[in-house]
């Protein structure tokens, strides 16, 4: 076994010398102290206060997934050391999750916490698992994102102290998300039309995907139940599909939709180009590749490191074009490189504004559609895209993908994942 210093020295040879490795290649190379995953899968995302899972409960839907994250893996649940919730809205959200771990089946060694920064807390959850198994201190942990925003509807801000908002940019936290996005198309001069037009290739992009099963690979089904508004019967049903995908969604209907903040100019968000409230949960389990060998674990992917970045609350949305360069500045490599985007599409204004800020392809950018078309469970988002992109990488037989969303308050983060199907 080698020593630490020679690993370093080994490291060090790749960056110099006539047979220096590229950036890429660094990637794609296989090390037994890489942090991988060896299983991420997804619920279905439903429309809040309407769909398959607007009466399942944050801790049914956690117990559900990871149930079936147990149950899938086929991993010891006495060697998992902690699970990491990304969550924003639920009350008591760090007891929710510790007693969904225990009632998931996991032995009670099995630690649990929160993360919240708001709609990267999914990405964020990976980052802390894959961190603790970096440092050493555990050797396996899952990562999660969940959030019922049926059962737990987004409040806005908290009020804030004088000292506080004292500050400039304090007034602009509290801005509804619905401002921001009017502000990003105001600043940067995007029209109602291409606002439209970025919502209804999304829509487009997920009804050919769940047309075609590509959805099938992400998809874990949720037993639970649901109660009829009309009669108030209740009934156990099986939730295995997105249901906020409107079919034949052209740029031609989105602009028959109204103006949902006309108090705001330009007045171009709509219901039609924002990203849908949605319940749903996504689950990632994460340990060093040396560790997933030792136990016969399949590999799915490399975990390649995430990142942040602020910016002025006012233009939150334009998040991912401030993290997207500094995550990919540190792994050293360049937008052309990256086989798959995942960019969360909060607003149709930020989606049209980073892409083009970025100098993005197109055919790259949500593939099978982004938030616009099935939906952003705050927490869940950030594991869920992860999900997505790495069965992306999959089907079109492509390695690389960066996984990005703006964050309210004014930020962006970003992560790196590598497809080692």
């Amino acid at each position: 076994m080698s020593t630490p210093q020679q690993r370093l020295s080994s490291i060090a040879n790749q960056f110099s010398g006539p047979g220096a490795a590229s950036a890429r290649d660094r990637l794609l190379s296989k090390n037994p102290d890489d942090v991988v995953i060896t299983l991420a899968v997804r619920t279905p995302l439903t429309k809040a206060r309407k769909g398959g899972l607007k009466d399942t409960t944050i801790d049914n839907l956690l117990v559900s997934l990871l149930t079936t994250v147990r149950e899938k893996s086929n991993l010891d649940p006495n060697l998992v050391e902690d699970v990491c919730v990304g969550n924003v809205l639920a009350p008591g959200s760090a007891y929710v999750a510790r007693s969904a771990v225990l009632a998931a089946g996991f032995p009670a060694t099995a630690a649990a916490s929160v993360a919240n920064r708001f709609c990267s807390s999914g990405l964020l959850a990976v980052q802390n698992i894959a961190n603790q198994i970096i440092a050493g201190s555990i050797d396996v942990g899952i990562a999660v994102g969940a959030e019922s925003m049926s059962t737990n509807p987004d409040g806005g801000a908290p009020e804030m102290s004088d000292k506080i908002m004292s500050h400039p940019l304090a007034s602009q936290n509290k801005q509804p998300m619905g401002q921001t996005s009017e502000n990003v198309a105001g600043q940067f001069s995007i029209s109602r039309e291409r606002h439209d037009q970025f919502a209804a290739k999304s829509f487009q992009k997920a009804e050919h995907a769940q047309k075609a099963g590509w959805l099938n690979d992400e998809i874990v089904p949720v037993q639970t139940i649901i109660k009829d508004p009309k009669t108030g019967e209740v009934k156990e049903v099986v939730v295995d599909r997105d249901d906020g995908i409107r079919y034949g969604t052209t740029p031609e209907s989105l602009g028959k939709v109204r103006a949902a903040f006309p108090q705001w100019k330009p007045s171009a968000t709509t219901g039609g180009n924002a990203s849908q409230i949605t319940d749903g949960a996504a689950g990632i389990v994460l340990m060093k590749r040396s560790r997933a060998q030792e136990l016969g674990q399949p590999i799915v992917a490399k975990f390649c490191g995430a990142t942040v970045a602020g910016l002025e609350p006012r233009i939150m949305g334009i998040g991912p074009s401030i993290a997207i360069p500094k995550i990919l500045s540190k792994v050293g490599l360049t937008k052309d490189e990256i086989d798959i985007f995942e960019i969360n599409e909060a607003f149709a204004s930020m989606g049209v504004y980073c892409v083009s800020k970025l100098g993005l392809d197109e055919k790259k950018v949500n593939p099978r559609g982004g938030a616009i078309a099935i939906g952003h469970p705050l927490g869940c988002t950030g594991a869920r895209q992860v999900v997505t992109a790495l069965s992306e990488l999959r089907r079109q037989n492509k390695r690389i993908a960066v996984t990005s969303m703006c964050v309210g308050t004014g930020m962006g983060m970003a992560g790196v994942f590598v497809s080692e199907h």
